[in-house]
């Protein structure tokens, strides 16, 4: 049995949205806000404009539904793994579904901007870190070019090396 040896990585990332607010610091937004609404809410609510109240209550049920949206989106990762083949990206979505794309390393080009970030070889295109920041974005693709380049660099083999 003949085996083929593993291709050597030359890049690999793991790409996950930054969510600044901790899941700790949410429950305190909500209890604050709960704070205020009753702040406010049970004063309209002995003057008689008791339906005030009942509208405040449905400010927290949405930004308590927005922030676990939020929070459920945060659950997406990509992977990138350069090795002398090919780029594999691979993708997982909020809902658990993987996606994995090849691109084949010989003919990678990939195309940095501040708005995206796109890889392509032999006519497949892919974009590549939709949730990152701008800065995170320019600074995935620094890193892939210059793991390409030196992928792609000659390599000389002497006998005094």
């Amino acid at each position: 049995m003949v085996e083929t040896p593993l291709p050597a990585v030359h890049f690999a990332t793991s790409l996950t949205p930054h969510r600044s607010l901790s899941p700790e610091a949410f429950r305190w937004l909500i209890r604050g806000a709960i704070a205020a609404n009753l702040l406010v809410g049970l004063p309209m609510m002995m003057l008689g404009a008791w339906p005030v109240f009942g509208f405040m209550g449905l400010d927290i049920l949405l930004l308590w539904w927005l922030f676990k949206r939020s929070y459920l989106d945060a659950r997406r990762s990509e992977t990138l793994l350069l090795t002398e083949r090919e780029l594999i990206v691979s993708r997982v979505a909020p809902d658990g579904e993987r996606e994995e794309q090849r691109l084949d390393a010989y003919w990678l080009k990939i195309e940095s901007t501040e708005e995206r970030l796109v890889v392509s070889s032999r006519g497949n295109r892919t974009v590549i870190g939709r949730f990152l920041a701008p800065a995170e974005r320019l600074h995935v693709g620094e890193q892939l070019k210059a793991a390409l380049a030196e992928m792609r660099a000659p390599r000389y083999r002497h006998a005094w090396d």
